[in-house]
């Protein structure tokens, strides 16, 4: 197992109400995480742990607010696994609203929702409905920046394979939080790239691990690239946001 280079992710921002007014930053970090089942080796709160690092990656480079995760969303394709836990649709798009309505009432009119789970859906629609309501949001990263990000990082297993507790996943936690990986990563790698169903039959009938993916590839160098290039790709977003 590789050793990681830095400290492991926080998950909560330590601020104080008077670092974040010297900071003065007008955009707001919001990691959106999960509470799903990532297998018999890796946590619940995979995707939680890996929105958090990318906003801390995120944070480190660029004048932004970071706020708390939201640590519960839609996850109900993993329903069929002890410990998932999931709301609806409607509720994650209403609470995604009132943070961005205080943030603005604050001061912060422009809002990153920083998404770690790939079932939240519902996210896209929620940015485009705040963009044509006039107001400044994005979703980071997109299926484009994770697709080069792992190009860069080396990692091996197309998107479409590496579905789920897969070899970029399992790198991330390797560099960020090697602690919350359980034995058997290795040996665990699943392949299931037709999964035409899966909103009609959720994930159980493609995999009984609950894994689609290829860990055993996992490396926390790996990790730590991908949370490099995603930093870097974040410059483009902020452009965007900042522009309109």
């Amino acid at each position: 197992m590789d050793t990681p280079a830095h400290a492991a992710v926080r998950v909560l921002p330590t601020e104080t109400t008077g670092d974040t007014a010297e900071r003065e930053a007008t955009v707001a970090l919001l990691p959106v995480g999960s509470y799903e089942q990532h297998g018999p080796y890796l946590p619940l709160s995979t995707d939680t742990l890996i929105a958090c690092s990318v906003a801390e990656r995120v944070a480190a480079s660029y004048r932004v607010q970071p706020l708390p995760p939201l640590t519960v969303s839609c996850s109900q394709e993993h329903a069929s696994w002890p410990g998932t836990v999931s709301i609806t649709a409607a509720t994650l798009g209403a609470v995604v609203r009132d943070i961005a309505h205080s943030l603005r009432r604050s001061g912060v009119d422009k809002l990153v929702l920083v998404n770690g789970h790939g079932g939240n859906y519902v996210l896209r629609n929620v940015v485009q409905e705040a963009t044509a309501e006039g107001h400044r949001m994005a979703l980071f990263p997109v299926a484009a920046d994770w697709e080069e990000a792992a190009a860069k990082a080396g990692v091996e297993t197309p998107a479409r394979s590496d579905m789920h507790a897969g070899e970029l996943e399992t790198s991330i936690l390797l560099h960020t939080r090697p602690d919350c990986i359980r034995e058997g990563y290795d040996t665990a790698d699943h392949i299931s790239d037709d999964r035409r169903h899966l909103h009609a039959l959720g994930l159980g009938p493609y995999t009984e691990s609950g894994v689609v993916g290829r860990p055993s590839l996992a490396t926390a160098r790996k990790g730590d690239d991908v949370l490099t290039a995603l930093a870097a790709a974040f410059a483009g977003h902020l452009r965007v946001l900042e522009s309109r």
